[in-house]
């Protein structure tokens, strides 16, 4: 019988696991916990912990522990127990009572055996199997049901050969062991029930993230993979940061609550583009809309072309009575240097419409004479402007396919990200994640936006997805107007962001001399974009 000293002892073990064990988040190392503290409570020699299956049909084996063995098999080890479950019910549909974990299980009742040898009512030949194969004595055992907080049995913890302090030899499990061993099934059944409702909610959580970036993905194609490859970015390079131990990041650490903050952060950095006209989102050329107005412009020419044609021919009739020759060799003549200006100019077009780096302001002012100087007969015959104010200015536009209205719109979606964002409830380990998501356009110079934020106004996670964001959309190869660019081209662009202020220069340094960006090449890149880079010049 324990003394009062040695019970009191048991019981702050017993505290202390329950404690620990609501603080745990992954399931196998919490499960792997409980079997432990109750074979160190109870001087087990071994254990094993049994989970329902999802069907409620069997018992899992998850856990399986035998000291003296050195037998580790489940829970964190990697090692996988090949044993197979045991039925609720027999062949022929009844209880399966001759399994004392099942019968336990079965009848949410405790069974205490000082030696499975003798014990009679339950079939323990696996048991004795066992020990012919292994030379171990299976002698007492003490199983006992989990169950949670809504009655039902989740589990069943079987301990095995109590062994008496200080002798070492085997011996019944008391009935202190039995109440402490209950007790610690009832905290574990409770933690293990809380975790897996909070990974339900997670995933509950997680799934309606997806489901706003696949309502994204269903109006763009183009935009999808970002919101995906983003957060898988950001992350690679906040675990670099993490792990660096030395220059002005050292301190920077994160624990599993801080990368689960900055993984929904990622997931939900974009949400906003669901208020994004997909018509701005998805602009190929200059002159898309719903589709290509450039279709438009050729009808134009096409008019034009007739219409000099007829003008031509009817001039040519006019000469044909005084059979003026060489008269009517200049006009064809005229006819076909103005067809060969007409076709000029609208390839000029066609080729103004795709979106370049920089548009020269002489292309610029071309594209202003063709709209000033040709008129054309609509469909209701009267006379236009061959462009109208609408077309000339999107077919000036410098860089890129966007006015500066349409950039506005773009634009507007991190401050539609921002205000979905800060409408939610966050939980504490989650208040962050407004602003890390919405940040990822701000500039260190203060120059971003919405807010106009400094480096020093924002956290490092923000600063992070920022180059993050920045890297997948240079690199990305599924946009409608550019290819993705080779990795020495998109890292020398980033470099020269370090320089003007744009992003955080100790972040580029860490994604440079931890080659993050070839990690993130080799998984999500095509490999005709991974190319030879010079770090060194990135660096300096």
């Amino acid at each position: 019988m324990d003394s009062t000293e040695e019970l009191f002892r048991r019981l702050e073990q017993l505290n202390a696991v329950g404690a620990a064990l609501s603080k745990e988040r992954d399931i196998n190392r919490l499960l792997e916990a409980v079997l432990v503290a109750a074979k160190t409570i109870t001087h087990a020699d071994g254990g094993t912990l049994y989970r329902m299956t999802d069907d409620r049909s069997a018992l899992r084996f998850e856990i399986l522990r035998t000291d003296s063995l050195h037998i580790a098999l489940g829970g964190t080890t990697g090692n996988t127990i090949h044993f197979p479950d045991l039925s609720l019910v027999d062949d022929q549909g009844k209880p399966n009572d001759s399994m004392v974990a099942v019968y336990a299980a079965i009848h949410d009742q405790t069974v205490n055996i000082a030696d499975a040898y003798t014990a009679a009512g339950f079939d323990f030949s696996g048991t004795r199997e066992f020990d012919e194969r292994t030379g171990y004595r299976s002698q007492s055992f003490l199983t006992v049901p989990m169950k949670n907080h809504e009655g039902e049995i989740i589990g069943v913890l079987q301990l095995i050969n109590a062994l008496e302090p200080g002798a070492g030899r085997v011996v019944a499990f008391s009935a202190a062991d039995q109440r402490l061993t209950e007790s610690l099934a009832s905290q574990a059944a409770i933690a293990l029930t809380n975790r897996l409702l909070i990974d339900q909610l997670e995933k509950l959580f997680e799934s309606f993230i997806n489901l706003i970036n696949l309502a994204i993905d269903e109006k763009s194609p183009y935009t999808g993979g970002h919101c995906q490859r983003v957060p898988a970015l950001t992350m690679m390079l906040a675990e670099a940061v993490d792990a660096t131990t030395e220059g002005p990041l050292a301190a920077f650490c994160m624990d599993d609550h801080d990368r689960y903050e900055l993984k929904i952060a990622g997931l939900l950095h974009d949400c906003g583009k669901v208020t994004t006209p997909v018509h701005v989102v998805d602009k190929a050329t200059k002159l898309q809309t719903i589709f290509d107005r450039i279709h438009l412009i050729d009808t134009r020419f096409e008019v034009l072309k007739r219409d000099a044609e007829i003008a031509a021919l009817r001039q040519q009739l006019a000469l044909r009575e005084k059979k003026q020759g060489p008269a009517e060799s200049a006009i064809q003549q005229a006819l076909a240097e103005q067809l060969r200006a007409f076709d000029a100019d609208r390839e000029f077009l066609r080729r103004a419409n795709i979106g370049s780096e920089s548009m020269q302001e002489a292309d610029q002012q071309r594209v202003r004479a063709i709209g000033d100087e040709y008129r054309w007969r609509n469909v209701d015959g009267v006379t236009a402007a061959f462009l109208s104010a609408d077309e000339i200015e999107n077919l000036t536009i410098r860089a890129g396919t966007l006015t500066q209205k349409e950039r506005e719109i773009i634009n507007y979606h991190i401050v539609a990200t921002i205000k979905m964002l800060e409408q939610l409830p966050w939980p504490r380990h989650l208040k962050n994640v407004p602003e890390y998501a919405g940040g990822h356009h701000e500039r260190m110079d203060g120059k971003g936006y919405p807010r106009g934020l400094t480096r020093e106004q924002m956290s490092i996670q923000a600063r992070t997805m920022g180059i993050a964001d920045i890297f997948e959309a240079l690199t990305a190869r599924d946009r409608p107007y550019k290819q993705g660019m080779k990795l020495s081209q998109a890292l020398k662009i980033l470099a020269n962001f370090k320089q003007n202020g744009h992003i955080d220069p100790d972040l580029f340094d860490v994604f440079i001399k931890q080659k993050v960006y070839r990690r993130y090449a080799e998984q999500f890149l095509d490999p005709a974009q991974i190319d030879t880079v010079d770090e060194t010049t990135l660096l300096t």
